[in-house]
């Protein structure tokens, strides 16, 4: 089977970079404003996309939970996401403080989960978030970064001085929904994290696992 998946990941790869390439060119266009999806009874979620991603990368996702009942925010600063974890989390705990909100899920991909794991850890409002949802997030860091001249990417590296603390943070595992594809072409590392709930698909995809329907579903469980 293994040898199987060898054979398959070109093409693997390939399938991946279509879907990333319809939704960031999707994300270009324009679309609906936020604020409709700010509506609902159910728990608050607040999306967090991965790096160079807006939130209508995630759009599929976001109409999923908000017709679920689920108030859905964006935090505006994000924009697509090229600050550092470190500066991504103060804008997003800012904005949970701001609007006051309390026992929010963090539904994040990629770069996005990392965010809400130093939210999580280092925070002064993670006592606001009752749990991180994370889709294909390098918890370990990606070696792949390191061999990037952009310092955006560069940053995801295994030794990078955040990756590295929060990588030894794992008492906040806990909190931590992670949910991940059976192959992941950018991060060989996994995304398996001890402590947290570890969801494997059976698909293949850093970027598809957004649109599989298994993980959609376990998004949807994570966030009632």
């Amino acid at each position: 089977m293994r040898s199987m998946d060898g054979l398959r990941k070109p093409y693997w790869w390939a399938l991946d970079y279509a879907y990333a390439g319809v939704w960031q060119l999707r994300s270009f266009l324009p679309g609906p404003s936020p604020a409709r999806f700010r509506g609902g009874e159910g728990t608050p979620v607040v999306i967090l996309p991965g790096v160079y991603e807006s939130w209508k990368f995630m759009l599929p996702l976001v109409r999923e939970l908000n017709a679920e009942g689920h108030p859905v925010h964006v935090v505006p600063g994000l924009r697509r996401n090229r600050a550092s974890v470190v500066e991504g989390a103060r804008m997003v705990g800012s904005y949970l403080d701001e609007h006051e909100l309390a026992g929010v899920a963090l539904v994040a991909h990629s770069k996005g989960g990392l965010i809400a794991k130093h939210l999580l850890v280092f925070g002064d409002a993670a006592p606001r978030v009752a749990t991180v949802v994370a889709l294909s997030t390098p918890f370990a860091g990606s070696r792949y970064a390191s061999y990037m001249l952009n310092r955006t990417l560069r940053a995801l590296a295994p030794a990078n001085a955040t990756m590295v603390s929060l990588a030894r943070a794992v008492e906040a595992n806990a909190k931590i929904v992670s949910i991940f594809p059976r192959f992941d072409p950018h991060i060989p590392e996994g995304s398996l994290l001890v402590g947290a709930k570890n969801v494997e698909v059976p698909t293949a995809g850093h970027f598809r696992v957004l649109g599989d329907a298994l993980a959609r579903a376990e998004v949807l469980r994570s966030t009632a």
